[in-house]
């Protein structure tokens, strides 16, 4: 059974940071893509925590995949971390890296974008 996501945001100044829970899927466009167009204008660093969702499916990736791409129009630094090594393996051959990076913890995620 899907898990619905939720999106969790905390703003501090021009960082923003995307809580995500439960599974990531077609169903998540409200949670990723809706909650990313809310953040304030002036946000310029924006932290993206993976490590409350088990399952993150293709339709989930390219959300993601969406707002990084939006993010990097503006542009706004994307930084990714909490991905199971599955997912880092995913995001690493999809090249994502040209749009994030990607970090095991909050603390290394915080200290990129610093």
């Amino acid at each position: 059974m899907v898990t619905p996501t939720k999106t969790k945001v905390e703003q501090n100044g021009d960082l923003a940071v995307m809580r995500f829970e439960g599974d990531i899927t077609s169903t998540s466009e409200d949670a990723v893509l809706g909650q990313y167009k809310a953040l304030p204008a002036d946000t310029k660093k924006i932290l993206l925590d993976f490590s409350k969702v088990p399952y993150l499916n293709s339709s989930g990736i390219a959300l993601v995949i969406q707002l990084m791409m939006a993010a990097s129009e503006v542009p706004q630094k994307v930084v990714c971390f909490g991905l199971s090594a599955h997912f880092v393996k995913v995001f690493t051959m999809l090249g994502l890296a040209k749009y994030t990076t990607l970090h095991t913890d909050e603390a290394a995620a915080r200290a990129a974008v610093a």
